[in-house]
């Protein structure tokens, strides 16, 4: 195995260990020491494996380290987001391009399940890597009746 340069999503950490996974190929790496890291945290690093064994890495180069919020807001979804969800079905996402930096998820759920839906937007993994992957630097999730709208945002 070779160095692993790229953005990583920490899915577990301890006081001994750290599990990366990488948020373009979703490869799973175990750090063998905790350099300081928490679980939700977005690291740019070099990895490389560590002899003899090469199964677990230790970081060579970290060049950046941050968190990405992920909130629900008071705010209503866009008029382009609710015309989006008027035009599919429950169940149906439709990913948009922002202008400038950025995307925009728009969810089509039942009537009641906006709330529930937005939590598990908020609570799941996959949003915090899909923002390191898009490179902003917060998502907001916005909720109306029948609607979820993420919205992957630069500073």
């Amino acid at each position: 195995m070779s160095t692993k340069d790229g953005t990583f999503l920490v899915t577990h950490a301890d006081d001994e260990s750290v599990t990366l996974r990488d948020v373009a190929d979703s490869q799973v790496l175990t750090l063998s020491e905790n350099p300081g890291l928490d679980v939700g945290t977005v690291v740019e690093a070099t990895v490389e494996p560590e002899p003899p064994m090469e199964v677990t890495y230790t970081v060579a180069d970290l060049r950046d380290e941050r968190t990405i919020p992920v909130e629900r807001t008071d705010l209503e979804p866009t008029a382009q987001a609710k015309d989006l969800a008027a035009d599919q079905p429950v169940g149906d996402l439709t990913t948009r391009e922002r202008a400038g930096e950025g995307e925009i998820h728009v969810l089509t759920v039942d009537e009641d399940g906006a709330d529930a839906a937005a939590d598990e937007v908020v609570d799941d993994e996959a949003t915090l890597a899909r923002a390191a992957r898009l490179g902003v630097d917060r998502v907001e999730v916005r909720t109306a009746t029948g609607v979820v709208s993420v919205r992957y945002l630069p500073d």
